[in-house]
């Protein structure tokens, strides 16, 4: 089965990205797998402190994405996977890509302000040529109707 990868953050674009990933599977017979990715600057602290740490920021990322799973189940009729990983961003998204072979399409949000469209979509569009699967970046503040009529 292909599956969607998009990316679950804090930011405001990430919302679209996981609408569209899940109405494009649901189209399309797919999955949707979330990748959750908790910085390494999060856990430079004693060993104790960062283990509290990281397993407080599981907690929340499980949190996080039980509300797009339930949606997605309700709404799309798709069951997603949660995926995290500790690193890099643009490093970890590349690292799921290569070990999950049936992921065929990796969906970014894209921000609305004046400082571009996000890092991680900057990075990644910058190598866009050498990935092996293609990027999709829906925009930030198109709407669900939008959406819903492209998907």
């Amino acid at each position: 089965m292909r599956k969607f990868l998009v990316v679950l953050d804090d930011s405001r674009e990430c919302l679209n990205a996981m609408r569209f990933a899940a109405m494009r599977a649901a189209n399309t017979g797919g999955g949707v797998e979330i990748l959750s990715i908790i910085p390494p600057e999060e856990f430079n602290h004693w060993i104790g402190v960062g283990e509290v740490m990281r397993e407080e920021a599981r907690e929340r990322i499980q949190a996080h994405f039980e509300v797009f799973a339930k949606w997605m189940r309700d709404r799309q009729g798709v069951d997603p996977e949660l995926v995290i990983r500790e690193g890099e961003a643009v490093q970890q998204i590349l690292a799921q890509i290569e070990a999950d072979s049936e992921v065929g399409v990796l969906v970014l949000g894209a921000a609305t302000d004046r400082k571009g469209p996000g890092p991680i979509v900057t990075q990644l569009t910058r190598s866009a040529g050498t990935l092996p699967i293609p990027i999709t970046i829906v925009p930030g503040d198109i709407s669900k109707e939008k959406l819903k009529a492209i998907t």
